[in-house]
């Protein structure tokens, strides 16, 4: 499978979870893993999104993904704030685009798919909960992490984000330490 892929064969498919592409076939057809069919073709394909809603539900470990780089959004109509977290993410290595409104949220999140929002809770413009609902309510989207920024976040505060559908939250987002940390822990949870 190729890094960064976000749709996948049935013969890339039977890798990850070490059985026949037949299987994999058989799944398909069954209604059990979900996907389409080429156009004028019988070959199928298998948003990543969905084989780990499968392998989920079907308790099978998820080793058999390929190592590669983390991809993280940045949201934050900050623009130099933006881009300094994402030199730091990326001097981390990790692969980082930047957006600076709701809309371009959308637009670079279907584009880039990213393992990681973090969305600035106090960005003018930005509305951070309509984000997280937006993410939560497209299914093939749902895998997403989101983690809401801000300094000095209470417990209760963090709280009623992790209420509202949010993954994680970070207090200081000048301390890069604390930023992969939480990048880690949230990510660790799929993987």
């Amino acid at each position: 499978m190729a890094k960064g892929k976000n749709v996948l064969t049935t013969g890339d498919v039977a890798k990850i979870c070490n059985v026949a592409p037949r299987t994999v076939s058989k799944w398909f057809d069954r209604g059990q893993l979900k996907g389409y069919r080429i156009p004028g073709s019988k070959d199928r394909r298998i948003p990543v999104s969905e084989l780990i809603r499968f392998m989920k539900t079907h308790n099978m470990p998820a080793t058999g993904f390929p190592a590669g780089k983390t991809r993280v959004l940045v949201v934050d109509s900050n623009e130099d704030a933006a881009s300094a977290l994402a030199d730091a993410l990326q001097k981390a290595n990790y692969e980082v685009q930047t957006a600076h409104s709701n809309c371009e949220t959308g637009v670079i999140t279907r584009k880039f798919i990213p393992h990681v929002l973090l969305v600035s809770l106090l960005a003018k413009g930005i509305d951070a909960t309509d984000i997280c609902k937006s993410i939560r309510s497209d299914e093939e989207l749902q895998t997403i992490k989101i983690i809401g920024i801000a300094n000095q976040l209470s417990n209760s505060e963090s709280a009623a984000l992790m209420q509202k559908g949010f993954d994680g939250c970070i207090s200081n987002p000048a301390d890069v330490t604390e930023v992969v940390e939480e990048i880690e822990e949230t990510t660790a949870i799929i993987c």
